[in-house]
């Protein structure tokens, strides 16, 4: 080891000096700092019941497609895609993916297809590729911590707009306009909406439209969820909307195709409708929830989640995260608190768990409430 003197201030090295990057210092994840400082201790007499992860393979009821597996199968087999291919993905790849995304009303053209790492990789391609350090994004709160994630640590500032829990959780519009100057670059419409579940009505879409083109603003709409609709609801992407402004796309095969680590995202700028067959747990979990009290559900109308209102002043804890970890404790039962999406006092359940075991998360969640709640509370049966 050479020591370092008075005659090398100006040599390359003289000792160890390995520091972390400013990117790695400036890119934060809230869902992990929050989640990490929380003292999880399970009840060891109750299996544990995680209603946490956004993962729709956790549990094992619910399975990819045979037509998915068997066509990976026949592409691994015919030995024909081991090679590099384009950076935007394959021709084939991109046709396929704009065939997909196509409507009777807007077809996609396979040049206007980009493959990417995930739906998470195809979003930091459109935040990093649109904005500018110094400038800002805005983003829905609550809303999923990726977005502030990959634009904090390239130095993009986030700016939040409210959704509005009694109205279905819409953009509270004259908010959003207010945070919008001259350094915005991108807004992140969210539909349908992790962690929220809503799905925006044709109208509200038009009013976002609206808001973004009287400021020039281009959209990046965050659509993974997009055929996870539930009955009754129609998804209606943003691509299919806009006339002028400039719309991002983002979307993959992780929840739709069940696949979420196969890391298959891509970006579109056009349109695409689907519908999900499914709402049963939602209204399991809503049922029991909102007749305990203390807890104020919003009824999802897609994704795979369900935001849960915790009135504190009812409990005995200082806010969700003391909430939770004590349900943990006596329940195990976990969910996602509210800090982790920028929202306060609420939870967010994961609905895409077998049925029974919701059933019994919920119930656990209730008698949970009825011990703490300051007055009596009559459980749901």
């Amino acid at each position: 080891m050479k020591p370092c003197g008075e005659d090398d201030a100006d040599a390359a090295r003289c000792s160890w000096d390995v520091r972390c990057s400013g990117l790695a210092r400036a890119t934060h994840n809230p869902i992990r700092a929050v989640v990490e400082n929380l003292h999880l201790e399970p009840n060891p007499g109750k299996q544990l019941i995680a209603l946490s992860l956004g993962d729709p393979t956790v549990f094992g009821n619910l399975q990819p497609p045979g037509e998915l597996l068997e066509a990976v199968q026949s592409s691994l087999e015919s030995l024909s895609y081991n090679g590099y291919t384009a950076g935007r993905g394959s021709q084939e790849a991109r046709e396929a993916v704009a065939k997909y995304s196509s409507t009777p009303g807007s077809t996609v053209d396979p040049n206007d297809v980009v493959l990417c790492s995930g739906c998470s990789g195809a979003l930091d391609i459109c935040i990093t590729g649109v904005a500018d350090p110094g400038q800002n994004i805005l983003v829905p709160r609550p809303g999923f911590s990726i977005y502030r994630t990959l634009a904090e640590g390239c130095g993009i500032a986030v700016r939040s707009y409210d959704l509005k829990p009694a109205d279905g959780w819409e953009a509270d519009l004259v908010q959003m306009e207010q945070q919008i100057d001259k350094n915005t670059a991108l807004l992140v419409v969210t539909n349908p909406s992790n962690p929220c579940g809503s799905v925006y009505s044709r109208r509200h879409l038009m009013d976002i439209l609206e808001v973004a083109r009287r400021n020039y603003l281009p959209v990046l709409a965050d659509e993974i969820y997009e055929h996870m609709v539930f009955p009754g609801k129609e998804f209606i992407s943003m691509g299919s909307l806009s006339q002028d402004v400039p719309i991002l796309v983002c979307s993959g095969l992780a929840k739709r195709f069940l696949v979420p680590g196969w890391r298959i995202g891509w970006i579109i700028i056009h349109d695409r409708n689907g519908i999900l067959q499914k709402e049963n747990n939602a209204l399991v979990a809503y049922d029991i929830l909102k007749r305990v009290e203390g807890l104020y559900p919003v009824m999802p109308e897609g994704a795979m989640y369900m935001m849960v209102g915790i009135d504190m002043i009812d409990f005995p804890f200082e806010d969700e995260l003391e909430f939770l970890q004590q349900l943990m404790r006596e329940e195990s039962v976990f969910c996602l608190p509210g800090q982790c999406f920028d929202y306060p006092n609420y939870m967010r359940l994961v609905i895409t768990v077998p049925e029974d075991l919701l059933k019994e998360a919920c119930h656990r969640i209730a008698d949970f409430c009825a011990r703490h709640h300051k007055t009596i509370c009559t459980l749901p049966t």
